[in-house]
């Protein structure tokens, strides 16, 4: 259950409810998860020693499914504030540690190698990103990754009939210009109309810490 009944975003409050819930359905298919483990395929490419992941709003875990599928022996790590997503997560990985809580709220113990976000900072309230970001950073020892709507200036979207629910905005370089340590290594973008490997139509960015 999760750590904390006090949630002080309208945006958290839409995701531990019905919508968040439905959200659990709509996103537990094979499909997606061949099209993550393409994705992370490329991704993972680009880093080294990787022995440890955490993923902030991981849902029922397939990003963290597939990370597994390519590295062996991963340590993993979840924070997802739905409780319907949490169970479904523990049925489908028995080797992960889960916080059931808010991102805004979670205490993360610890330091991970790699750190990921997959469509879930275009969902956080903008006024609490800064929070975010910070618990991204200090949770990272090499790497974070962020896999998200990129935009270069902030806009809101309307998400399936909600307002103030979708926001995008460029994150990795609001973290760059944030933490002067943090480096760029690679980006590309996903498209919806790949033959092969599907994903909505969003950016990954994957960044690295110069020093510790």
């Amino acid at each position: 259950m999760s750590n904390s009944n006090i949630y002080k975003t309208a945006q958290e409050k839409f995701w531990i409810g019905e919508f968040g819930d439905d959200y659990v359905d709509r996103n537990s298919n094979s499909k997606i998860l061949t099209s993550d483990i393409n994705l992370f395929t490329k991704i993972i490419s680009r880093t080294s020693n990787i022995h440890s992941v955490i993923e902030f709003g991981s849902n029922i875990g397939l990003n963290l499914i597939a990370l597994s599928h390519l590295i062996p022996n991963l340590n993993l790590s979840a924070i997802e504030i739905n409780e319907k997503a949490v169970a479904q997560l523990k049925k489908n990985l028995d080797n992960v540690t889960v916080y059931n809580d808010s991102i805004l709220n979670v205490d993360v113990q610890g330091t991970y190698d790699f750190v990921l976000t997959k469509g879930i900072l275009i969902h956080i309230n903008p006024d609490e990103l800064p929070t975010v970001y910070s618990k991204m950073y200090h949770a990272s020892a090499k790497y974070i990754c962020i896999v998200e709507y990129y935009n270069p200036t902030p806009v809101t979207v309307t998400y399936r009939g909600h307002e103030d629910r979708l926001f995008k905005r460029d994150f990795a370089g609001e973290m760059l210009d944030t933490y002067p340590d943090l480096e760029l290594v690679d980006y590309g973008f996903c498209y919806h109309r790949d033959y092969n490997f599907p994903q909505d139509d969003g950016t990954w960015f994957l960044l690295k810490k110069t020093c510790k």
